[in-house]
Formats: structure tokens, C-alpha cells, sequence
């Protein structure tokens, strides 16, 4: 049975990618033939072919080729062709699926750095080690960046610039389902129209009574 090489999704060769398959610790070779892979090829893949255009010999393509898919870089599923005819492809999807979890994994990071920036903006000194700690504490139990940075506008609305306060506000907010500033809004919103009293900055969440 032939394999075939299908080209499922198209992922530019960058320093990114680079980088991972560094981190993946592949060799020369395995790095040649999974960038092979990587480009647009159309026609029924020929070992031979392949050992030439990467410079190796064919055995020891066979043994990266293997390599490969026993790293699960690469994997063999079988399609029909436009013909009725059962053969194998060749998918990188595995590979991609790994580097888009690292590059969600890397902006997430990001953005970690981003919102100890923002705090440090805030309170108009650097933040101790012990405020990193509880900051990524509340990032770790989910509450969004969003969240958090809403908390941290509304203490330093009413002049405090500690933690403490910013965690009881998320609290109170956590207790009431809130996940976003549009379910804050909403919320006085529906109190506003109760009592008519409040805006957003001006609100006592540390009081507030359902």
C-alpha cells in the first residue's frame, strides 16, 4: 500500500517551530524530515524520493521516519482516494496541536506579566514577592485577568492599593457567579433599578446584601 503525504493544515516553518522541535530534542535529521512533511507535497510519498531531498540514506529514513511517528509527531491514517482506493496518509496534526498549545501556554504566561505590570502601574511601586504569589493564586483559581483587573480599578477608586481589599472584593464577586465586568454592570444594573442608587465605583461590594 502506498503512503501518501497529505498536507492537513498548513503551519508556517518559524522560529517558534524551530524552537520546538529543540525542545523536543530532535535530531538533524528527524528535524529535516518532519519540515519536509511540513510543506505543501501532493504526490504518493517515495521513500527514496525523500531520502534524496534531505540528504540521507534510505534506511535511514525509513529509521526517522519511524522515529517520528513513535514520537507521535506524525501519524498514518487511511482514506479512500477520488479512485475507491484504500491509502495511507501521512498527518502532521499531532505536531501542530503541540505547538498551539505552546503558544496558548506562552501567551498565557504573557499576559501574567502583563497584569503584575499593570499592578506595579497601579500602586506606584513594584509588587513584593509575596503580592506575585497571591496574584497568580487568583489567575491559578480561574478568575479571569479581567475580573481582576476590575477588582484592582475599584480599590484603587477608593484609594486603596492592598490585596487584602482587592481579594474580598473578588470574593464577593466569586459568591454572586460573577465571571466578567459585564456580569458586575449587570448586577448594579438590576440594583439600580431597585433603589436607584450607586454607580460601579461608588458601590460598597464589601455591604452589599442580595
Amino acid at each position: 500500500m502506498d503512503i501518501k503525504f497529505c498536507k492537513c493544515k498548513k503551519y508556517v516553518t518559524n522560529s517558534f517551530y524551530v524552537k520546538k522541535a529543540l525542545d523536543l530534542n530532535l535530531n538533524l535529521e528527524e528535524f529535516l524530515m518532519l519540515t519536509y512533511f511540513d510543506n505543501d507535497y501532493s504526490n504518493y510519498l517515495n521513500m527514496e524520493e525523500l531520502s534524496n531531498n534531505i540528504g540521507i540514506k534510505i534506511d535511514k529514513a525509513y529509521l526517522v521516519f519511524n522515529s517520528l511517528l513513535s514520537k507521535k509527531l506524525i501519524t498514518i491514517e487511511t482514506i479512500k482516494d477520488v479512485e475507491g482506493r484504500m491509502i495511507e496518509k501521512v498527518s502532521l496534526d499531532n505536531f501542530y496541536k503541540m505547538l498551539e498549545e505552546d503558544k496558548k501556554a506562552k501567551k498565557k504566561e504573557e499576559e501574567k506579566q502583563d497584569i503584575f505590570s499593570i499592578f506595579e502601574q497601579e500602586f506606584g511601586r513594584p509588587i513584593s514577592s509575596m503580592e506575585y504569589e497571591i496574584i497568580n493564586g487568583w489567575l491559578e483559581k480561574d478568575f479571569s485577568e479581567e475580573l481582576i483587573l476590575g477588582a484592582l480599578k475599584e480599590a484603587v477608586y477608593n484609594g486603596v492599593n492592598n490585596l487584602r481589599y482587592i481579594d474580598k472584593i473578588l470574593y464577593e464577586w466569586s459568591k454572586k457567579g460573577f465571571k466578567t465586568m459585564d456580569d458586575v454592570s449587570k448586577h448594579l444594573e438590576n440594583r439600580r433599578v431597585q433603589d436607584n442608587r450607586k454607580e460601579l465605583f461608588d458601590y460598597n461590594w464589601l455591604d452589599d446584601e442580595e
